[in-house]
């Protein structure tokens, strides 16, 4: 299956059906809920790119390897950054600042789908006009670099104790974000659509229901 048929697929799904779908093949965590976007409810989806994110040690600090701007092309280099999520951890500090509008412009310069992080950023109006799609913590005004710093690119990350791992599909919409395993993608979303056709069924027979049949013998499955 091409990739725009896998994005064609994820866009008639949600979150909530892909959980459903996910939950049946594994029990380890893969959602993550209470985030909030510049756009809300526009809907993210594409392969992960990792950035991983450190308390600062300003004795092991180096200019280039603790680099935003280096870590965000070394992500990048080897996939491309065409449709991919950035996901980015925040080293334990959920409340600081991973980036803002001046950072994050590289993201619509390489065509990124968008960027997660279980931190903040800062400057939502100008992330809303982007392009692309935002999903965090919150807004915040506060510079964060005295607090973390990017260490590795492209290396397995923790969002909210969910583990990502490089080339792990990421969806996210107003309910949640979810992480996918690439080699089960197609499918999870074949099986989240079904789940979404089972609902839509069930939710037509409801109409027509007898209330009496009902509190005899329960909902028709």
């Amino acid at each position: 299956m091409t990739d725009t048929e896998i994005r064609a697929m994820a866009l008639d799904v949600t979150c909530s059906s892909i959980v459903d779908a996910l939950a049946a093949r594994y029990s380890h965590p893969a959602h993550i809920l209470d985030l909030v976007s510049p756009t809300p409810g526009a809907v993210l989806f594409g392969r992960a790119v990792t950035i991983r994110y450190f308390p600062v040690r300003k004795d092991l600090q180096d200019p280039v390897d603790n680099d935003f701007a280096a870590n965000f092309y070394r992500a990048i280099d080897e996939a491309g950054g065409d449709g991919a999520v950035l996901v980015m951890s925040s080293g334990g500090h959920t409340d600081a600042a991973m980036g803002g509008g001046r950072k994050l412009t590289r993201l619509r310069h390489n065509g990124l789908a968008g960027v997660l992080t279980d931190g903040r950023f800062r400057d939502f109006d100008d992330l809303a006009g982007y392009g692309f799609v935002t999903y965090c913590k919150g807004e915040t005004v506060r510079q964060g670099g005295n607090l973390i710093m990017p260490l590795q690119a492209n290396v397995p990350v923790e969002i909210s104790g969910v583990g990502v791992v490089p080339g792990d599909y990421v969806y996210a919409d107003g309910a949640g974000a979810v992480i996918i395993p690439a080699g089960d993608i197609e499918e999870v979303l074949a099986d989240a659509a079904a789940r979404e056709a089972k609902d839509r069924a069930s939710m037509e027979r409801m109409r027509d229901e007898d209330p009496k049949h009902v509190m005899t013998h329960g909902e028709a499955r």
